[in-house]
Formats: structure tokens, C-alpha cells, sequence
């Protein structure tokens, strides 16, 4: 997942003032379901959505799976889809149009698929494998770009390939023998296929229906809402049942209020408040992209009401320092276990909102079994830092007086790369003998120059996450030599191109066991961990409020967000 898809999963630092009460109870006296979880839900009623971001792009093709939290899974039906449940369970992949996650062949390049029977779209029109093949094909097309793009590199052709508006032969490596089968064929290995089925881009759309850019505006559905209206590119989207829906077919999506009104573009605060205080419309509300901040944390601690309506959510995700080993000192390995031995996790972790808000990290992986989350801390610091082993190793590199470097961050106030977060490193490594000087930058320069193989710093704040819950989606973009991108956005930030790295990639790409694969993601982890490229942060953690009407609360380890398809309000 590119960090710049990751808007809707930053944890917001607003500041607004909340009722309290007078009992103890506490967000982390709460579990994933909340008070609300427990009432039996029933179908109707209007759920509202109040989030920040508008939902942009409201196109298949167009939509990166993590963007705009879970509003496009209630149109947009795809072959595999994540299992809708709480926790670790929700980090599965399952079926969805498809009767299995995919059967491969024996070296997993080529990939079948089997509609189910009875499928069909809003206007009842029977779903078919010539729609899932179009709906992929025209997520080529330029004039839709904006989805993963992970198909133009898998898919054999994909690289060269424009989209069916240009090129009207369609893609040789998608095969629809009838209408329920459908095959793909793969440039190399990749056990991980039915992860990448759950994208978006493998929604149908049916070929006559399509309008190209302006498909956004009324997306034909295939799932249990369609769209009603459309209003300013996303800023508000009203959804309403699709009466040709079938439950019988779909054993994830719940589907029980009548109508969704999906409110967006709104201030975080003004979000929190609404959905505090639960009045009229918004005690059925929720949020998938407003987290709350650490001084409404302290307000909700208070009241014991308020503390029972929020969830608690991990999403796949890790902030960390990177390093540009091209750029001195920082070629030297030992300048860099130095850093990572100073590091105060307790004062980062207090920067980054408090223990509710992060989690320290001493692996690149987060700590979901899914991701192969394989621990260990190859520079351990305690808590609070080791700078007596700091500038023991300095002095090795030959800095023995101490150095003067520089750490860029992002001046956005989103506790990723925030001044705050820098200020803390600063302080810590300055107990170490190294002066640090704070390179912040507003939010485009600093993405554009960390991601700029010319322009790229020696030391700077960085962040990733996962486009679903497994070691590869993170490891091989930023790990990877072969995915070192030299005229263009960069995300192998140390430039490391091992054979043995790129080899293992290679060789856990091949494995259809996703058990197995997370077995050796995490070993593969624990190896690069001791080239001392990167240090682990932490890991945030997703608190949101809900209204008082909101039941039936699902939380997985997939998104980290609570899932919408899963919500009564009745």
C-alpha cells in the first residue's frame, strides 16, 4: 500500500472537548465489539457514515482497496473478499463471487475462478466472467487510473497493455471459456493471487453499461447497495438496497439497514462531536476514517458511556526511520545500529498520542500472526534507550566526538512523520553525543523528495502499510532490488538489491500454503532486521466512536476499521 492511500488510516490529532462523567471504564476496558455488540441486530433504518475524505473516484477501476474504508465493498462484489469477522479471524481471504479463494496450478502462475450460480446486477442482468474480465481490463485504460497496481505487473502483457477504449482485442493472459470460468495467467509465481482477488479492479462491470469516466457517477452494482446519488466526486453518496442482491450468494456482507448515507469532507472534530454527543441521525452513525486524538482519549476515559462506543482496531501497519545507506555516514552499519540503539521507544510512543494510540515495534512486520509476525530485537534498548551502547559503536565508526546529522520529517500533524515524533528522536539521540537537525517539510515536498531515488535523504521518517495482511505486500516493495525505481516514486528507500533477499522473495511468492508463506515472511524479516536499514517505531492502534444506535460491531485484523457491511442500527 502506498503511503499516500493511507489518508483514511491516519490517526487524526483533533482536539475537541467531550461530556464526562464520573465512571472509571476506559477505552481498553473495551473490546473489538463494544457494549453495542451484544444487542441483536435487525434489518432498516438509515446508517449514516461521517468521515474526513470524500469518496473520490467512485469507480472500480479507480479505488485502491484500503481507500475510502468499507463503502465500496457494499457495491462492488469481487471474486475473493475478506472474512467479516473480529480480530486475527478477519485476516482470511474467502470467497465472495467466486465458489473458492482460486485453484492454481502446480506452480501457481495460472489462477481459476468459478462464478456462482444466481449472480446478478441491479437491473437483474446475470453477472458473468466476460464482466469480471472487462472490469479488469479497463482498470488499464489511463483515463482510469488510480487502483494497485499490481495486475500490470502479474497479469502476462499487462505491462504493455492500454485498456479495452485502445486496444480492443482485450487481454490474451484473461481467459473466459463460458460464462462462470475464469483464468489467469501470470508472468511468475504468485501463491498470494487470491489476496490480490479482492481489489476492486475484479468487481464486474458489464461492457454495455460502461461510460468510462463519468462510470462513477451510477456504477452498475453488483453487490448489496446501489448507488442512488452521487453528489460532488464522493462528498456525499447515498446508498440504498439492490433488490436483486442474494444473501444466498453472499455469506459476508450482512446488509441490514435500508439506506446509507455517506456524509464526507467533514473536520475530525466536527465528526468526534457529532458522534459524541449521538443526536437524531447520528446516534446510528459511524466513522471509517476519524480516529479519535489523545485528548479526546483522556475526555472518553471519563465517561463510561461514551468509553463503551469506541472500537479498537490494528490495521497492518508500521512507522519507522529509514535510512539511505548512499548517503554518509550512513553507509556505515554501525552509525546505524548506533541510532537504533538509542532510540527512545517510551517518548516516541508518548509523541506518537500515548500507549492507546501506538504500539513500540522492534520488527519491520507488524504483530498480526497473518503478516508471519516473527519477533525479535536486534538492538535492544529497553524502553527508554541505550546510549552507553550508542556511542560505543560510534566510536567504532569513528565518531567519537559524536556527528551532526539531519532528520527529515513531514510537518502534517498526523503522528506519522510529525514534528513531535522528530523533536522525540532528537532528544534521544542527542544522549547519545548525536545532534540531529530537523529537516520538516510540508506534506507534497516531503513525499515527493523521500520518494525520489535522486532526492532522497540519508535520514528521515517514513511509514507503510499492507494492501491485505501478509508479508508480501510488505516486505518486497521496500526490500526488493528488483522493485528499485530510479525514475520515479521509490520505496526501496536503503537501495538494497541482495540476491539472496530477492531470491527468498521469489521462492515465498511460490507457496499456495499463505501458513507456510507467513512462516518464512516472518524469518525473511528477522534477516534484513540485522542490516540495521530501518527502525521499527511502533505500530498505531485505531480508536473510533460510534453512535448509541450502532450494533453488531466488526473489527478485523484486515482494515482495523470497523466493517460497515456488518452494521444494524436497529
Amino acid at each position: 500500500m502506498r503511503p499516500s492511500s493511507l489518508l483514511s488510516a491516519r490517526v487524526a490529532a483533533v482536539l475537541v472537548v467531550l461530556a464526562t462523567g464520573a465512571a472509571a471504564c476506559g477505552p481498553e476496558d473495551n473490546d473489538a465489539k463494544g457494549s453495542a455488540g451484544d444487542s441483536t441486530p435487525h434489518q432498516g433504518g438509515t446508517l449514516t457514515v461521517l468521515n474526513s475524505n470524500p469518496q473520490q473516484d467512485f469507480d472500480p477501476a479507480r479505488l485502491y482497496t484500503s481507500g475510502g474504508g468499507n463503502v465500496p465493498s457494499l457495491v462492488f462484489r469481487t471474486l475473493t473478499t475478506r472474512n467479516r469477522e473480529d480480530g486475527a479471524a478477519g485476516a482470511e481471504v474467502v470467497p465472495d463471487l467466486a465458489t473458492d479463494t482460486g485453484r492454481p496450478n502446480k506452480d501457481a502462475t495460472v489462477w481459476t475462478y468459478t462464478l456462482k450460480e444466481g449472480l446478478k446486477y441491479e437491473d437483474g442482468t446475470p453477472i458473468t466472467s466476460a464482466d469480471v474480465k472487462y472490469g479488469i481490463e479497463r482498470s488499464f485504460a489511463a483515463e482510469l487510473s488510480g487502483g494497485a497496481p499490481y495486475l500490470r505487473d502479474w497479469l502476462i502483457g499487462g505491462a504493455d497493455y492500454e485498456g479495452p477504449y485502445k486496444d480492443k482485442g482485450g487481454l490474451g493472459s484473461i481467459e473466459t471459456p463460458d460464462a462462470r470460468t475464469i483464468v489467469f495467467r501470470l508472468n511468475k509465481p504468485e501463491g498470494e493471487f487470491p489476496y490480490l482477488a479482492t481489489q476492486t479492479q475484479f468487481a464486474p462491470v458489464p461492457e454495455a453499461r460502461d461510460t468510462g469516466t463519468k462510470y462513477e457517477e451510477h456504477p452498475v452494482s453488483s453487490g448489496p447497495y446501489k448507488v442512488v446519488k452521487n453528489e460532488n466526486d464522493g462528498e456525499r453518496l447515498i446508498l440504498e438496497r439492490n433488490t436483486h442482491w442474494s444473501a444466498s450468494t453472499d455469506a459476508e456482507r450482512k446488509a441490514y439497514p435500508d439506506r446509507i448515507d455517506v456524509r464526507s469532507g467533514l473536520d475530525p472534530a466536527v465528526i468526534n462531536q457529532r458522534l459524541s454527543a449521538s443526536q437524531g441521525a447520528d446516534a446510528a452513525a459511524v466513522t471509517t476514517d476519524t480516529n479519535l486524538g489523545p485528548a479526546e482519549l483522556a475526555k472518553v476515559t471519563g465517561d463510561q458511556e461514551l468509553a463503551s462506543r469506541v472500537g479498537t482496531g490494528h490495521f497492518g501497519y508500521t512507522n519507522y526511520i529509514a535510512f539511505n545507506p548512499k548517503v554518509k555516514p550512513f553507509d556505515n552499519a554501525k552509525v546505524r545500529q548506533a541510532i537504533a540503539y538509542a532510540i527512545d521507544r517510551s517518548s516516541v510512543v508518548n509523541a506518537a498520542g500515548g500507549s492507546a494510540l501506538a504500539e513500540a515495534a522492534t520488527t519491520f512486520l507488524p504483530s498480526q500472526k497473518s503478516f508471519g509476525y516473527t519477533p525479535y530485537d536486534h538492538f535492544p534498548a529497553g524502553g527508554s534507550g541505550d546510549p552507553a551502547k550508542a556511542e560505543e559503536l560510534l566510536k567504532e565508526a569513528g565518531h567519537a566526538d559524536g556527528l551532526t546529522v539531519t532528520l527529515t520529517h513531514s510537518n502534517a500533524k498526523d503522528f506519522e512523520t510529525s514534528p513531535e515524533l522528530a523533536t522525540a528522536i532528537q532528544d534521544a539521540l542527542k544522549k547519545a553525543g548525536i545532534t540531529v537537525e530537523l529537516e520538516g517539510l510540508e506534506e507534497n515536498d516531503y513525499s515527493d523528495k523521500i520518494h525520489n531515488a535522486g532526492t532522497e535523504p540519508g535520514f528521515f521518517l517514513a511509514h507503510w502499510g499492507a494492501d491485505w495482511p501478509s508479508g508480501g505486500p510488505f516486505l518486497a516493495p521496500i526490500f526488493d532490488g528488483r522493485q528499485i525505481v530510479k525514475n520515479g516514486a521509490n520505496f526501496n528507500t536503503s537501495f538494497l538489491n541482495d540476491d539472496s533477499v530477492n531470491a527468498e522473495i521469489d521462492a515465498i511468492n511460490k507457496l499456495t500454503d499463505l501458513d507456510a508463506a507467513a512462516q518464512r515472511w516472518g524469518a525473511l524479516d528477522k534477516e534484513i532486521g540485522e542490516r540495521a536499514l530501518t527502525v521499527p517505531l511502533f505500530h498505531p492502534v485505531y480508536k473510533r466512536l460510534y453512535g448509541e444506535d450502532i450494533k453488531n460491531v466488526v473489527i478485523s485484523d484486515w482494515t482495523g476499521v470497523l466493517d460497515i457491511s456488518q452494521v444494524a442500527v436497529k
